[in-house]
């Protein structure tokens, strides 16, 4: 049924693949029809067992087979209609890949043996303790549980968050200008439904989060990129832009931007509240990083005094991304808007785990937690930079704070090259296109140091860039 060649190049998991999508799409295998089974697979084609879990899992992934409990494995029925309808809609030219392909398969490939390309920390990184002490006290506390809780949010929570802001990010405001979301993601959500409607000119920092610039696209806003430099903002090219668009909002991140971990200048922050006062656009500060800081300093939302910024935050990326608590804030009349918008998608945020949240920061331990965080960050910024340097690699901004490094290779033009080849090899990597603005081909690419230290990793890599470089 299939020709397997063991010495050729392409990874018999990936020939696997190859030859079984076609018989499938040419209707070798029709559909519902049963394919081997494991052990018979691997038999007739002297391959391992874990080679043919690995083929069949990832065919499944994708839809071209279905499992059935004790039964084996399947073609799927409605493949003929996935291939002809993807067929359809295709364009020449358009990328394999875009946020949405991004956003699905980072989650579905949680169990990668090197995820260098993902979004979150290490689960031995997490404050797994504090959060599991949380746990255990409000599982043993007296609450109420037929009411949905405070639209705003736990009062108690958003209290202490208050709190803490104006002491670390010196953000005055009162809890009543702060509300909590089902994560930052959330937050920006509502921002862009509130603040933005079709046909809109929005700027985004470039490169940038590709969670936003999917929810500004379905939105309808038109994005224009504000390019990012190791020192911040491109300034002369930001006011070019404006004298040449009319834009209702500014979503930045100012501080550990992502992908590349730049922080703008206090003077910088200074000139872009001017020019948005100039211009008429709103700024909304995404700060999900901002426990990762290791020395805080002045940040919009503190300049403004919330007038026109609109803040978000995080606990998910501290805590746990299991957490899902986020906060957002905003000047009084601002804030109402975003609660009535949030209580008609999604009525109320969760109290439970609100109350989680509260007693896992209010835990003695949770300041011990960030300071150790932040010094394991940044010496795995430290040995991620000595090994991609080693390497040949250009670093975008040397640092010693947040997750991220963003790099490239001079001679690999084009990072998504990569991706397929290193998924073969169970590494999951950030490709550069998918944080750009026009997601045009680029060799820049983004690493999480945190999942970046294993020298495992770094032997796969060496021959992977080898073979790319080349």
């Amino acid at each position: 049924m299939l020709e397997l060649r063991p010495d050729s190049a392409p990874p018999l998991v990936n020939q696997i693949i190859n030859g079984l999508r076609e018989l499938i799409e040419n209707q070798t295998l029709k559909p519902g029809a049963k394919v081997p089974s494991i052990r018979a697979f691997a038999a007739t084609y002297s391959v391992s067992t874990f080679t043919v879990v690995e083929a069949y899992d990832r065919l499944v992934a994708q839809g071209l087979l279905v499992s059935r409990g004790n039964a084996g494995f399947f073609v799927n029925r409605s493949v003929n209609e996935r291939i002809e309808s993807q067929a359809s809609d295709a364009e020449p030219g358009k990328p394999e890949f875009n946020s949405e392909w991004y956003l699905q398969n980072i989650f579905e490939s949680r169990q990668l043996a090197f995820k260098p390309g993902c979004g979150w920390l290490p689960n031995e990184w997490m404050f797994e303790d504090g959060l599991r002490r949380g746990l255990r006290q409000v599982a043993g506390s007296v609450m109420e549980l037929s009411g949905y809780g405070d639209p705003m949010g736990l009062l108690e929570l958003r209290t202490l968050t208050a709190q803490n802001l104006e002491q670390d990010q010196r953000i005055v405001a009162n809890p009543n200008q702060l509300m909590l979301t089902h994560g930052a993601s959330q937050a920006l959500d509502l921002a862009v439904r509130t603040l933005v409607r079709p046909g809109d000119v929005v700027l985004v920092d470039d490169p940038g989060y590709p969670n936003l610039m999917s929810i500004l696209r379905f939105q309808g806003a038109t994005l224009i990129g504000v390019p990012r430099t190791p020192a911040g903002y491109d300034l002369e090219h930001l006011e070019r832009l404006l004298a040449h668009h009319r834009p209702t909002v500014f979503f930045t991140q100012p501080h550990l931007h992502s992908p590349t971990c730049s922080r703008t200048p206090l003077a910088q922050l200074h000139r872009l509240l001017q020019l948005s006062a100039q211009h008429g656009f709103r700024l909304v500060e995404n700060n999900l990083y901002a426990d990762m800081v290791a020395e805080p300093q002045p940040c919009l939302s503190s300049l403004d005094h919330l007038q026109q910024v609109v803040y978000v935050g995080s606990y998910s990326k501290s805590i746990s991304p299991n957490v899902r608590v986020g906060y957002m804030l905003a000047n009084p009349e601002l804030i109402q808007k975003l609660l009535q918008l949030k209580m008609r998608s999604g009525l109320t945020t969760s109290q439970v785990m609100e109350r989680v949240v509260y007693a896992a920061i209010t835990d003695g331990r949770w300041r011990k937690h960030l300071k150790r965080l932040r010094q394991r960050l940044a010496e795995a910024q430290q040995e991620v930079s000595r090994r991609l340097n080693r390497l040949g690699f250009e670093i975008f901004v040397e640092s010693d704070e947040g997750m991220y490094l963003w790099t490239r290779h001079p001679q690999i033009a084009n990072s998504a090259a990569l991706v397929d080849d290193a998924l073969e090899r169970g590494i999951m990597i950030g490709p550069g296109q998918l944080f750009m603005v026009d997601a045009q081909a680029t060799g820049w690419m983004r690493f999480n140091v945190a999942f970046s230290t294993d020298p495992a990793l770094w032997q796969q890599l060496e021959k992977l860039f080898a073979r790319h470089a080349a």
